[in-house]
């Protein structure tokens, strides 16, 4: 970058994770669909992440992945979503979709919620 910045390390999403999306919308009878991955203020340590089917990205969406299994973020939520990873967890509580995220510096018990140092 001209001014000697870093650029802002890259969210990832897992294959296990863009292979159960693909899945979900197969089953869904939505096979083209992609999972919207977004922050929202709320929850009980600030921020929570919101996730759902979508049949196609925004404009300014960023696109992770093509074909069946996509996932899309909006640009404000991509910003408390840089170095992240998305993936798919499958524990004895239940599957589900987890995020690992860098800049959460701290979350509520159940992991859906999170704030920022």
């Amino acid at each position: 970058m001209p001014d000697g910045a870093s650029p802002a390390p890259a969210f990832r999403v897992t294959d296990r994770a863009h292979a159960q999306i693909a899945d979900i919308a197969s089953r869904d009878g939505r096979a083209g669909a992609g999972l919207r991955l977004a922050v929202e203020a709320g929850g009980c340590s600030g921020f929570q992440y919101r996730f759902g089917l979508e049949d196609a990205p925004a404009e300014e969406d960023l696109v992770v992945g093509e074909g069946a299994g996509r996932v899309f973020v909006d640009p404000v939520s991509l910003d408390l979503l840089a170095g992240a990873e998305l993936d798919w967890a499958e524990e004895l509580i239940g599957a589900h979709f987890a995020i690992r995220n860098p800049q959460a510096a701290s979350a509520c018990g159940c992991g859906s919620s999170f704030s920022v140092g």
